[in-house]
């Protein structure tokens, strides 16, 4: 298996590779109150972190809460599901797509999410943005800093003790119909 540069916030377990000659296929996850086979970007909540898009995490954990989170919001008979992909990430790198990666919460990460969350054109200037989670661990820092409370600068004092979670929004539908693959799905159990 081929050694991935990813963050090293994640260790190599969280990771899953399906080796295919000279690629290496990723699994990443969906968390959502249905199963998502046939993902649609457009589909996707406005004013959100990186933009309208399909949100997937390589933190199969993460996902799980999230799916949770979803089905509790809506209602008593949907169920948690966690949405499994294969995706061809070297294949989408190896053509002309336009793809950031935000390493770490710094200053153009805090003013990209801002803008998307206010529903701003940074998210047209690219067609996969990889990066950390504004979560509930960091979302009240961008909000101070989106409503002028705090600075930049201290905005991002805050970030740095903030463990980066992670989370790939596709933007582009193209990418999602020849790269991403559903796997299967699964129902998660929901706490009581």
């Amino acid at each position: 298996i081929r050694p991935r540069d990813w963050s090293s916030d994640v260790c190599s377990s969280d990771l899953n590779f399906i080796e295919l000659g000279e690629r290496s296929m990723i699994t990443l996850y969906h968390g959502s109150y249905i199963q998502v086979g046939k993902p649609l970007v457009k589909l996707g909540r406005k004013k959100v972190d990186f933009g309208q898009g399909f949100y997937l995490t390589k933190l199969r954990q993460q996902a799980s809460s999230w799916a949770k989170t979803i089905a509790e919001r809506k209602g008593r008979n949907a169920l948690p599901t966690l949405s499994i992909y294969s995706f061809d990430y070297d294949a989408v790198k190896s053509k002309d797509y336009r793809i950031k990666i935000f390493d770490s919460y710094n200053l153009e990460w805090l003013e990209y999410v801002v803008d998307c969350r206010k529903g701003g054109t940074k998210q047209n200037m690219y067609d996969i943005v990889e990066g950390g989670v504004a979560n509930d661990n960091v979302i009240d820092t961008v909000e101070d800093y989106e409503n002028n409370v705090i600075t930049a600068e201290q905005a991002l004092g805050q970030l740095k003790y903030k463990a980066v979670n992670h989370q790939l929004c596709i933007l582009n539908q193209e990418i999602v119909d020849n790269y991403l693959s559903f796997v299967s799905s699964e129902q998660i159990e929901k706490e009581d």
